[in-house]
């Protein structure tokens, strides 16, 4: 008779060849039990389970191929270099083996037969496979081949696929006698146990679904997908459930000095600023920390609706600290809210980590000993030596920009009371995103521009017409307006971007001679930086060079050209979020989108997917399903989601069901909660208390 075993308390030390080395990197990849051996899944699969024939082969495909050596060369060069023509009898493909050994070279001869695995692409002389998995096939042996397809596994260094094949097939022979590995009873996805769910992702044997498997769409896999989105869907209604244990200050929503600056506004707030504002009223009011979320399009009016809460916080005798991702976009909160506030009597300190040692020290003063103020800046905010006299509401700007430990550090610095959070977004969250990753906060959509702004042209052109666009550029200045160039790279450095911005500048002042134009990125000191925004708003720049820098937070209502160059290196939303800088004026603005040639089909339907609409929450949903979430859950920088089964694109169909289970379970199954967040979260699970 089997031992009954809890995989999920049995340590992967005690699977074989598991010993300190190989322990460190499994935690690196959060395995520490044998349970999670079990749910460390594949993430795209091998299939060597037929040896095809070289003349069916296809660039892009990796097969298994079997053939003589009919050719062998090693090429002088820096590389000791080995090319192998191999041959089928129906074609023929070239190996290619780079820092290859004596003893390599010298038992790859002429007549040897060789079973390969590899990615088929061209080369100079046909197709070739570079650095394939291979074995010698001795006269008269037999080889057999595998009866499943190979599971590819995410991994670590030091750590090869051929270990965790290994320590996978020990934990599938244990997981027979752990009787409390389904948690979840009845049937689900077309599978009832769990068990024989697991089996067939790991070891899928190969039948009629293959294609289904490779897809992401097999039943097991669906029941796994069902299961790690319910985990996250009950870790994020359980933070929840603890976020509304906790006591925050309240606040009267008869703020005096809130009806003050609404009255002093040049302008009326829209029917959904309205709406939102009466939301976070609400919410301020109460003993419950606040924990909404403001989705708008770019220039919905959200900074207006954040300096309004602010006020109703400092009414109630308490500070407010608002935290943005850029120097740019924290002085344009600064810029925004000293203009609405310093009237009211309201102290605007700004805290960014380029200030002078003179001006950084009087913030922090202000900070420490002044209840009447408003603090703002980026993550210089949180650091240790900044400490609040007594902060009541944290505003968090642009929040998937910050990692998730920086949010915590914030949240921390209240002293006695737990804070109210309200946090922005220009970049519109598709709802199937919002139904899965935010389901721990409530939700404000401001849906409504303010009154005579116009939809932004968007065109799409080949740099090969470069001068009639230089020449549009010169026609719209001379005639008043101004116009943003904007220069991107694929490159992640911003040296590169910097260089690129300086060329395309000099190039524009030489085209354009008649034209003031300017420069701008993120290695320009910023105090100068400070002074060419100024001298842009206020009229005094034509065209205004930069980086991705002023993808959020500037706002100049005459600019109504921009200019995007290369915009096929770009995501759809960060796009958007760049043309919503022009369009806040009157008059009617165009965007340029001018691409590099030679453009793909896939870049060119990016494109006119933004050429076409102009709204951003279609935007993100076409984002979301070219790009993927990212990772919310974890402490990477892009705040969004990263799963191991799931795709919440490709199963959005389970999510009414997985909303559903997780209500009932949180009211009737609560002690099923924490073993199955446990199972697929982990330590991760610390992070929704932001």
């Amino acid at each position: 008779m089997l031992k009954e075993l809890n995989l999920s308390a049995l340590s992967c030390s005690e699977l074989k060849g598991v010993g300190p080395k190989i322990a460190e990197c499994l935690a690196r990849l959060g395995i520490v039990s044998v349970q999670d051996v079990l749910f460390h899944l594949p993430s795209r699969y091998q299939d060597k389970t037929r040896v095809r024939a070289i003349a069916s082969l296809r660039p892009g495909e990796s097969a298994l191929i079997e053939g003589e050596i009919i050719a062998k060369d090693s090429p002088k060069g820096g590389k000791t270099q080995l090319l192998l023509h191999l041959q089928d009898g129906k074609g023929f493909i070239q190996l290619r083996f780079f820092h290859v050994v004596l003893a390599q070279i010298k038992a790859l001869n002429l007549g040897v037969k060789l079973r390969c695995f590899g990615e088929v692409r061209f080369g100079v002389k046909g197709f070739e496979m570079v650095h394939p998995e291979y074995r010698v096939i001795h006269p008269g042996e037999i080889v057999p081949i595998d009866a499943s397809l190979t599971p590819v596994y995410p991994t670590t260094d030091g750590l090869h696929q051929s270990t965790l094949r290994r320590l996978t097939e020990q934990a599938l022979s244990l997981m027979m006698c752990d009787k409390k590995l389904n948690i979840l009873s009845g049937e689900l996805c077309g599978f009832s146990d769990l068990k024989d769910a697991l089996l067939y992702v790991h070891r899928p044997p190969v039948d009629a679904n293959q294609y289904q498997l490779l897809e992401g769409k097999h039943p097991a896999q669906q029941r796994l997908a069902f299961e790690e989105l319910l985990a996250h869907r009950l870790s994020l209604l359980q933070a929840r459930q603890k976020q509304v244990m906790l006591v925050a200050p309240s606040f009267p929503g008869s703020s005096s000095l809130l009806q003050q600056l609404l009255q002093h506004l040049p302008f009326q707030l829209t029917r959904a600023q309205q709406r939102v504002l009466q939301e976070i009223q609400h919410d301020l009011s109460h003993s419950r920390p606040m924990l909404r979320l403001i989705q708008g399009d770019v220039g919905c009016g959200k900074t207006v609706i954040a300096a309004l809460a602010a006020l109703q916080a400092i009414d109630g005798g308490y500070q407010v600290a608002v935290m943005a991702p850029t120097e740019i976009l924290a002085e344009q909160h600064r810029h925004n809210f000293t203009n609405w506030l310093t009237p009211l009597g309201i102290k605007v300190a700004y805290l960014s980590s380029s200030l002078k040692t003179s001006e950084k020290n009087a913030a922090l003063d202000s900070i420490a000993n002044h209840n009447n103020i408003v603090a703002i800046g980026t993550h210089a905010l949180f650091q240790d030596h900044v400490i609040f006299l007594n902060l009541g509401l944290i505003i968090v700007d642009e929040q998937h920009r910050f990692g998730v430990e920086q949010r915590l550090k914030l949240k921390k610095k209240a002293i006695e009371l737990h804070p109210h959070q309200l946090i922005m977004t220009a970049t519109p969250i598709p709802r199937t995103l919002a139904m899965t990753a935010y389901a721990d906060l409530d939700h404000s959509i401001i849906d409504e521009l303010p009154p005579g702004r116009k939809p932004v042209k968007t065109v799409i052109i080949g740099n090969n017409r470069r001068d009639e666009v230089v020449e549009r550029v010169k026609q719209q200045c001379l005639g008043g307006h101004q116009c943003y160039w904007v220069c991107t790279l694929i490159e992640e450095s911003e040296v590169l971007q910097c260089q690129a911005a300086e060329e395309a500048a000099q190039q524009l002042k030489q085209d354009l001679p008649e034209l003031v134009v300017e420069l701008i990125h993120g290695r320009i000191k910023p105090e100068q930086k400070e002074l060419i925004m100024q001298a842009f708003k206020a009229g005094k720049i034509n065209v205004l060079v930069a980086t991705t820098v002023i993808e959020v937070g500037v706002d100049v209502p005459n600019a109504n050209l921009m200019i995007i160059e290369n915009p096929e290196r770009l995501g759809l939303s960060q796009l958007h979020q760049l043309r919503g800088r022009v369009g806040r004026g009157s008059a009617q603005s165009f965007c340029v989108l001018l691409y590099h040639h030679p453009l793909s089909q896939h870049a060119k339907e990016r494109l006119e997917i933004l050429r076409d609409c102009s709204d951003g929450f279609a935007v993100a949903e076409k984002d979301l399903e070219l790009r993927g979430p990212g990772e919310m859950l974890g402490t990477k920088q892009s705040g969004l989601i990263s799963f191991r089964m799931a795709d919440i694109v490709r199963d959005r169909a389970l999510l009414p069901q997985v909303q559903a289970l997780a209500a009932d379970m949180m009211q009737s199954q609560s002690e099923l909660v924490d073993p199955l967040i446990e199972r697929w979260l982990g330590v991760k699970t610390v992070y929704r208390q932001v």
